[in-house]
């Protein structure tokens, strides 16, 4: 399947690609071809002042009894990562161009390497990277889904073997595409089907969207093979989910939901979500938000007036705080942590935008029922929104480490942070 539209330019100083050049470079490494890339990548640096602000701000951060945080990487513009299967390194996905290889080359706890990942691409809002079974990386941008064999290996050169499981305009159709809400996260299962979230484009989709969006899983997801085959919607009624994990006890997909703007300081709540069915499950959107809390017909979505939920929709696990914008989760499958916290979920709060005083920036837990479901919620590490209401920090994502660790993505402050407990 060949590529109608492609963002892609070659990484050689002082040259730029034609849209000519930039499709034959990545023919070429579909192929496992020598792009003719400059070999040296630039590292990205890892001392100096920015650093050392970034670890002062970490003084700030409030954690459990027990607990210390520590920078792990400095990463520009961070968002979610894929901590790699056989080596301590792991991948970074951006809202820009870049999707960053971060490597702890001797295993202390600290990256030693910061550098551009397959940078003869030129990625376009690489957001989501995920793994596959047996060592593929998935990248999802905007609206193209790329895998690379083997990336953790084969990282250090700039050109890398690629394939495509969703070519460039083929993920939502082109008309659809907005630089809001247009980051993909993604997950594979066990059973090897690529799960991809899909925002949808408004504060609320108007009326005349709201079956088409449905119909696509726009604000929704999506699963499919990973050739990109038998794509099927597994859930709508989400207005922009920005994270999601698979249980690995029963298997069963999570995601969080971020609210509608403009309804007020408190209202309505972010969410977190649990897919208990196949077949398109429904979670209430544009028509009802949260457990409880009607959205059509309201100032936010006037034009939805008189039309009804679905009679059967899915509430959410979790109803958080408004406009904290909760994105990355992950479920804990460490040990390193105490037992409170093994088989429970983190979820990373950016922060809000969207609120006369700012709330958020802050990693909560969520611990499970013994069927499954959610129980309590509280917050887990705060502090990158200081008492004057300033950010110096937004978390993004989380993710566990091989040793139990847990690893905090920040795009406000280009960073990656590791929290341990004990020694």
């Amino acid at each position: 399947m060949k590529l109608k539209t492609l963002m892609a330019a070659l990484a050689v100083a002082g040259l730029t690609a034609t849209p000519v050049m930039a499709q034959q470079n990545l023919e070429k490494l579909k192929q496992m071809k020598v792009a003719t890339t400059d070999l040296n990548i630039p590292l990205v640096p890892q001392t100096g002042r920015n650093a050392d602000a970034i670890r002062a701000n970490l003084k700030n951060i409030k954690l459990p009894e027990g607990f210390k945080i520590e920078l792990f990487a400095v990463v520009p513009d961070a968002r979610h990562m894929a901590v790699a299967p056989s080596t301590n390194m792991l991948f970074v996905g951006t809202r820009k161009t870049s999707v960053w290889a971060v490597t702890d080359r001797n295993s202390d706890g600290v990256a030693d390497e910061v550098k551009s990942f397959a940078p003869s691409l030129k990625f376009s809002n690489p957001n989501g990277v995920c793994w596959t079974k047996d060592g593929f990386l998935i990248v999802a941008e905007h609206n193209r889904v790329l895998t690379f064999p083997a990336a953790e290996f084969f990282y250090e050169g700039p050109d890398v073997a690629v394939g495509e499981v969703v070519p460039q305009g083929k993920l939502v159709p082109t008309d659809e595409e907005s630089y809001n809400h247009g980051a993909r996260t993604c997950r594979v299962s066990d059973d090897g089907k690529l799960y991809v979230t899909l925002g949808q484009p408004y504060n609320v989709q108007p009326r005349d969207k709201v079956e088409l969006y449905e119909k696509l899983g726009i604000g929704g997801m999506v699963r499919m093979n990973l050739d990109g085959s038998k794509r099927e919607v597994v859930a709508v009624g989400v207005r922009n989910s920005v994270g999601m994990d698979i249980n690995p006890k029963d298997k069963s997909v999570w995601f969080t939901d971020n609210q509608t703007d403009g309804m007020g300081d408190d209202t309505p709540p972010g969410e977190l979500n649990r897919i208990s069915k196949a077949g398109g499950e429904h979670f209430g959107y544009p028509f009802v938000h949260g457990k409880n809390t009607p959205i059509a017909g309201t100032a936010a979505a006037p034009d939805l007036k008189d039309m009804k939920a679905p009679a059967n929709w899915t509430m959410p696990q979790v109803e958080f705080p408004a406009h904290q914008a909760q994105l990355g989760m992950t479920f804990y499958n460490g040990k390193m942590f105490p037992a409170k916290y093994q088989g429970g979920i983190f979820v990373a709060a950016h922060g809000s935008w969207n609120r006369s005083k700012p709330s958020g920036a802050l990693i909560d837990f969520v611990s499970l029922k013994a069927d499954g479901s959610a129980d309590k919620h509280e917050v887990f590490a705060s502090g990158w929104l200081d008492q004057n209401g300033i950010y110096r920090g937004r978390p993004v994502d989380v993710a566990v480490m091989k040793d139990g660790s847990l690893l905090i993505s920040d795009d406000f402050a280009g960073a990656i942070y590791r929290v341990s407990y004990g020694n």
